[in-house]
């Protein structure tokens, strides 16, 4: 088994015949997929994902992929194929069209129209080539064949990507469920056909090999559902990602059954549920669907609403529901169905939206209570099953934390691929395909890239560590007043304190502390800005400290007369 090493050195440069995989995300986290394919001087780049922030990055929207890797070369680019239209495989495209609007994107009919849509509110047009299950177009000296594979959204498909070098396959997200809802199943004999022509290396989807067994079908979910529709007393609110047609679909079939209207609530909700229903992916009855505008007219017991914030996400409909700080107000006999896994990480965020339901009477239901959601994602038995037949000559890996990654690693061993074939990467580490043998050579920058507003790079994990250290401890500002010709303090020190904990009075005893410290370094000569501020920030630091055992942000105002 190979493994990354933190002191990996820049990779050398490409070997003739070669081919190198850099993922710039999705290794080592769930969310910001992107893999980057360079064979001669062109690059192909397989998804362009985002991931969302979790509790220690106060103040980010978005986190990106790092560019830098790829940014001088974006003419070299033939292309971005996109496996499905989830955010964490299509988010952060617009962003890089940005860079260069010229970057064709390939992908199904569904997936293209999702991500059209978004680059629309960025007026960005480009060009793209929309592809089915079975196809094969030349993109560049990159020869892609698509397959159809199973997810909790419609569309998805895995790209088999031959060169010279040899064929690698990306399943992008898939599951082997038997009995989808729209009949679209994992193309198991197409994946057998690759491995008789020999699969050279294999990007497995990791996120639930640490599961046993399989995972159940999304149809299942329909019993739980008529269930929750069978007992509600009130209106039925249901949160779920934006894009998971199926699983809004099923609640769509619930409502039409027990009679009840249904509005969607959010914008990514009412705009790509419009897209998947003209494009004939949602199947809606006749004047089943109204606009919320229109909800005050109906009885509760009519009324559906189908909004986001399954995962706790602040600004999302049901985070604002929760928080008393939306149109719709939670009342007493309310049932709220979160239709959605947790994405580890948003644990914390999930549980503070569900009490804050709970507390203005609603009844949640959820993953843990009632079996309103199945994954989308391959578990163990699956991908034991996937691995036979595809018999990869080298596996790696993707799509998962560390432990879903050497989970994955594990099954593939014991399924006969030698430990040596088998390649654990991370973030922009560069794997190389040569004669048949994945190996790594180097690593490049891989970091975070933060979107905050409208600002992209431009907080830092300092920035962020500040944004903590303000919600955590608060702050203390110091003004003072100098003479620039000889430090003497000509007013103040004027000292305040802000989400600190600590009144403002308690500073008396500290400023006469301070006011003596100014005047004796004004003596010794001390005369520059920065040097006062350090003693400052030293002398109210170390008093807080002792006395409060707090760490608020410090900040010093020194102005020269």
């Amino acid at each position: 088994m190979s493994h990354p090493h933190p002191e990996l050195g820049a990779p050398p440069a490409l070997k003739e015949g070669a081919l190198r995989i850099t993922p710039l995300g999705g290794l080592g986290e769930i969310g910001r997929n992107m893999t980057v394919l360079e064979y001669g001087d062109r690059i192909l780049i397989v998804d362009c994902g985002v991931l969302f922030p979790e509790d220690e990055q106060p103040g980010v929207d978005l986190i990106l992929p790092d560019f830098s890797y790829i940014r001088d070369r974006l003419d070299k680019i033939d292309g971005i194929v996109l496996t499905h239209g989830h955010e964490d495989h299509i988010g952060a495209v617009p962003y890089l069209l940005r860079e260069n609007p010229d970057i064709p994107l390939i992908g199904s009919k569904l997936t293209l129209a999702l991500i059209e849509a978004k680059l629309a509110e960025h007026r960005i047009h480009p060009y793209v080539l929309e592809v089915v299950e079975g196809d094969r177009e030349r993109i560049g000296p990159f020869d892609c064949q698509f397959i159809a594979v199973n997810h909790s959204i419609p569309d998805a498909l895995a790209v088999a990507v031959r060169t010279p070098a040899g064929m690698v396959v990306a399943t992008g997200d898939f599951k082997m469920d038997q009995l989808p809802l729209d009949g679209r199943l994992t193309d198991l004999p197409a994946f057998a056909k690759l491995a008789e022509e020999g699969m050279d290396l294999l990007l497995v989807d990791s996120t639930n090999a640490e599961v046993p067994g399989f995972i159940p079908h999304e149809r299942d979910i329909s019993a739980a559902l008529r269930n929750v529709f069978a007992n509600a007393e009130k209106r039925i609110i249901v949160a779920s990602f934006a894009s998971h047609v199926h699983r809004i679909q099923q609640v769509l079939d619930a409502a039409h059954e027990y009679k009840r209207k249904v509005a969607f609530v959010g914008r990514s909700m009412v705009r790509n549920m419009g897209i998947a229903r003209e494009l004939g992916y949602l199947k809606v009855p006749g004047n089943l669907v109204v606009d919320v505008k229109t909800l005050d007219d109906l009885p509760d017991k009519e009324v559906v609403l189908i909004c986001t914030g399954s995962q706790g996400e602040p600004m999302a409909a049901l985070s604002r529901m929760a928080n008393r700080d939306h149109q719709i107000r939670i009342v007493e006999g309310d049932t709220v169905v979160l239709a959605s896994s947790l994405i580890p990480g948003n644990e914390n965020a999930v549980y503070r939206v569900i009490n804050g339901l709970t507390r203005w009477g609603a009844k949640v239901v959820h993953k843990g209570n009632a079996k309103v959601h199945v994954s989308g994602h391959a578990s163990a038995g699956e991908l034991l099953y996937f691995f036979n037949i595809c018999k990869p000559k080298n596996l790696m890996p993707v799509h998962g934390e560390w432990r879903h990654l050497r989970a994955a690693a594990d099954l593939g061993i014991a399924t006969g691929i030698p430990r040596n074939r088998v390649v654990i990467a991370e973030d922009g580490v560069c794997v190389d395909l040569e004669k048949g043998v994945a190996r790594i050579v180097g690593k490049v920058r891989a970091g975070y890239v933060y979107v905050d507003g409208s600002s992209v790079g431009d907080i830092t994990e300092a920035s962020l560590k500040d944004r903590r250290i303000l919600g955590e401890e608060g702050f203390i500002s110091v003004f003072v007043v100098v003479d620039s010709a000889n430090g003497k303090i000509v007013s103040g020190p004027t000292i305040q304190a802000r989400g600190s904990g600590i009144d403002d009075g308690a500073f008396t005893s500290v400023a006469a502390k301070l006011e003596e410290a100014l005047t004796r370094s004004a003596g010794e000569g001390v005369l520059e800005v920065r040097q006062i501020q350090q003693l400052v920030r030293r002398i109210i630091g170390k008093w807080v400290a002792d006395n409060y055992r707090r760490r608020p942000m410090i900040l010093p105002v020194v102005v020269e007369v």
